[in-house]
């Protein structure tokens, strides 16, 4: 299925006022502070807008275009809770049951309580880590890149930072996480981490499938999804994207974390290991925003995309310092993504109920069922607090709407 294209004055956007979007990532681009980039813009079930600008490739004078192969990230997470939730419809699991039930090795989880990466102690959690601490971020799973606390480090001790530990496969992973401490007991605070690594998993044992097979049979072929991978096929290669990463002197590649490569992950990462485009993710967001449009129910995806926070706190208040490019004021958490709860808080021009993720390579999409609109954003630049892409997004697609 691909999006009809639309007159974007006769969904309620001024061309003059999109053209300000435009411009003003363009500036980025000729600043040297952004690679290339692509967004589409869709209102009512049609696409409105598109652009792009800058290099797929500087070195070889390849511009961005409209077909570019990009590393998602964590752009994956979204699709991972859709496919878990489409599993819960389906009966085989409760949100409240034990991750142990499906992964035994979660049994035996303990808390980080103090002490050093050489003699951390522990205490065994309160309640069993359950899918609904997964789907939300709450279960205590960390990445070892923050380095913002003593269990970062011990997952970076263990071999996960950017990368894993060489011949595990995602069941080899989740085994090893289960033996990490966690940063806190189930369900208290919100940290972003393998949550979703573990929730694919779960997929996995549920449904018998590998995980990418999973995608592609239930979620991707049933869109019109034909070009988002966990390895990209080699007669489209060309199409890949460098990864670029921003520093005092300007883009360099970025090498040295540049582990997702076209070949793949050494194991089927839910968190963050697709491949995609621009088109393909639009399809995906515009399902959703049609309410699930049969591969979810409609009262599923209301479900999933309202704040699952205790006592409908924000990330601000309930969550751990995060590394983005803005603050989480007004911004709750559902069931695989975040949830705007206040605008005013937020400081951002947008909509009560809107829902978004993005990825590590600034990578952005939201959707906004006030507004009907989905909007796509696709770059390859890390980190993603380099530049205030998302907020800014934000604000100059809405200033375009004047119905």
């Amino acid at each position: 299925m691909t999006l009809p294209t639309g007159d974007p004055a006769q969904h309620g956007f001024d061309p003059a006022r999109l053209a300000r979007l435009d411009a003003h990532f363009r500036r980025y681009v000729d600043a040297g502070q952004l690679p290339g980039f692509q967004v589409l813009v869709a209102r009512h079930g049609e696409l409105v807008h598109a652009a792009s600008a800058g290099w797929r490739d500087a070195e070889r004078a390849v511009a961005w275009g409209d077909d570019p192969i990009v590393r998602l990230f964590s752009m994956t997470k979204p699709i991972t809770s859709v496919a878990a939730m489409m599993l819960y419809e389906e009966g085989a699991f409760e949100l409240k049951d034990p991750v142990s039930r499906f992964i035994p090795s979660f049994a035996e989880a303990r808390v980080y309580r103090e002490g050093s990466t050489q003699k951390p102690l522990t205490d065994p959690v309160v309640e069993p880590l359950r899918i609904w601490h997964l789907l939300t971020h709450t279960s205590g799973l960390t990445y070892g890149f923050h380095h913002q606390h003593v269990t970062d480090a011990l997952y970076r001790n263990a071999g996960f930072e950017w990368g894993s530990p060489a011949g595990l496969d995602l069941a080899g992973c989740c085994d090893a996480w289960a033996g990490l401490p966690l940063a806190f007991q189930p369900g208290s605070e919100w940290l972003y981490g393998y949550s979703t690594d573990v929730l694919g998993r779960v997929v996995e044992v549920v449904s018998g499938m590998p995980l990418d097979e999973f995608f592609r049979t239930r979620i991707f072929e049933p869109l019109g999804v034909h070009e988002t991978w966990f390895r990209v096929p080699e007669a489209v290669r060309d199409r890949c994207t460098g990864l670029w990463l921003a520093g005092p002197d300007g883009l360099a590649h970025a090498s040295p974390i540049d582990l997702n490569s076209p070949d793949g992950m050494p194991w089927l990462s839910g968190g963050g290991g697709l491949w995609g485009t621009a088109s393909d993710y639009l399809e995906f967001a515009s399902m959703l925003l049609r309410r699930g449009d049969g591969l979810l129910g409609s009262r599923t995806v209301d479900y999933m995309t309202r704040n699952h926070l205790p006592g409908n706190a924000d990330l601000e208040a309930f969550g751990r310092p995060l590394f983005a490019e803005t603050t989480f004021d007004g911004v709750g958490f559902g069931l695989g993504f975040s949830v705007l709860l206040d605008p005013a808080g937020n400081k951002t021009l947008s909509s009560a109920g809107d829902y978004s993720w993005g990825g590590a390579a600034s990578t952005f999409f939201w959707n906004d069922p006030t507004e009907q609109i989905s909007v796509v954003f696709l770059t390859q630049l890390v980190p993603s607090s380099a530049l205030p892409i998302r907020p800014q997004l934000r604000q100059l697609v809405n200033q375009a709407l004047i119905d």
